[in-house]
């Protein structure tokens, strides 16, 4: 019932990890990715904590998202000359100074204060990439404007008439990567939004409202202050012109209607868009090559961090099969229950490029807005160096399934 507690009151070695550091008081005690969780459960309305944590029906699929990575245990080499090794990674002639980045996070601006551009400009300043959500609150041309090089994801319109005209508004707006979302024919089970009281659209209610005054950091940090500067939020970005206000009951219509989605449609955004093309929920090496056939330059293998069909399999399982059926022709990426840096480095040593995490970034930019995300970014990139050196090794490109062993089942 109140804001966001100091994580590390009275324990001195927080304080002077603190103070070493330069944190916040509201970051202090916040040493690692799941750390962002519980602060965020504390500081968000219930309903909107929930909109983020849920998953679909049983949390299946999200929770092997996590089980995933116990799959592997690294094989260290040691006394190896780590004092030059390097984090960087190419991705579309582009270099980024880590192998992981920010996923796409939809109505962010309602949980953390003009949300989308604080996990843009802080990826940028990291050197990291950042993929715009398509459901997002804020303009994407502020977005681009803001935070130049952030990704833009887009899920494509039911109505075919409303596809060029989002695909040009994107272009014009700045974007150089593209990244198409295809796991959403329909909207899943989302039953656990319901439990916690979010519906699309989000509806006022007493609960919403108790949450809101017994929170008053995200009352008055984020909601009161959004609408006080910038009206009503609405979902600016599924079309050409803007969308619905987030409270109407056309923000739902807006978004069905996908169901003869197909791969056809996939080649029409090609044969308009001049920059990278990702097609992100691929976890069939069958459909891998679908995508490239329709000219695809990347592949995020993803269940929809487990928020689709429940059941789904978990990326990392499947990841290596499809890089294997891409066969170097395209950009393979992964998300999907990453927090640790270890995670990370598994993945790239599958065959990932790069890989993607939305929720506990999200959690970050809701507790302490762009230092939260800054911090973040920084526990994450500190663990992927330190594992780097320990694995005994220098650089990315000398990670592969060697300096892994698959554990008995």
């Amino acid at each position: 019932m109140t804001a966001t507690r100091d994580a590390g009151a009275g324990r001195p070695e927080l304080a002077a990890y603190a103070a070493a550091t330069g944190l916040p008081r509201r970051l202090r005690g916040l040493l690692c990715l799941d750390d962002f969780e519980a602060a965020a459960r504390r500081h968000l309305p219930r309903p909107l904590f929930g909109y983020i944590a849920g998953a679909a029906e049983t949390n299946r699929s999200y929770l092997d998202n996590r089980l995933q990575f116990d799959d592997y245990a690294f094989v260290p080499h040691v006394m190896a000359d780590v004092s030059r090794r390097t984090t960087e990674t190419t991705l579309f002639g582009r270099r980024y100074r880590m192998p992981f980045g920010i996923a796409p996070v939809g109505i962010s601006a309602i949980s953390a204060y003009r949300g989308d551009i604080v996990l843009a400009q802080a990826a940028q300043a990291a050197g990291v990439p950042a993929v715009m959500s398509g459901t997002s609150l804020i303009r994407m041309e502020e977005v681009a404007a803001a935070a130049p090089g952030t990704w833009f994801q887009a899920y494509l319109p039911g109505d075919d008439s409303k596809l060029d005209g989002l695909i040009a508004r994107v272009a014009q707006a700045g974007f150089q990567t593209l990244v198409v979302t295809v796991d959403l024919p329909v909207w899943a089970n989302r039953e656990n939004n319901v439990r916690t009281g979010f519906s699309m659209p989000l509806r006022p209610s007493l609960r919403l409202a108790w949450d809101g005054l017994v929170r008053p950091r995200w009352l008055l940090g984020t909601f009161a202050r959004t609408l006080l500067r910038h009206g009503m939020p609405h979902f600016e970005n599924s079309f050409a012109t803007r969308g619905a206000p987030m409270f109407s009951v056309s923000a739902l219509r807006d978004t069905t209607g996908r169901e003869h989605l197909n791969w056809a449609h996939i080649r029409r955004i090609r044969r308009q868009w001049q920059g990278p093309l990702v097609v992100k929920g691929i976890l069939h090496p069958r459909d891998a090559q679908a995508a490239l056939d329709c000219g695809a330059d990347g592949i995020v293998v993803s269940n929809h961090g487990g928020r689709q069909l429940d059941g789904a399999v978990a990326p990392l399982r499947v990841l290596p099969r499809i890089v294997d059926a891409v066969g170097g022709r395209a950009t393979v990426m992964m998300d999907g229950g990453v927090r640790r840096g270890a995670d990370v480095l598994k993945a790239v040593a599958l065959g990932a490029a790069c890989v993607f995490a939305g929720r506990p970034f999200m959690y970050a930019a809701a507790v302490g807005g762009r230092e939260g995300v800054d911090h973040a970014l920084k526990l994450l990139g500190d663990e992927v160096s330190r594992n780097l050196a320990m694995l005994g090794l220098d650089s990315l490109d000398a990670l592969s399934p060697d300096c892994l062993q698959a554990r008995p089942r």
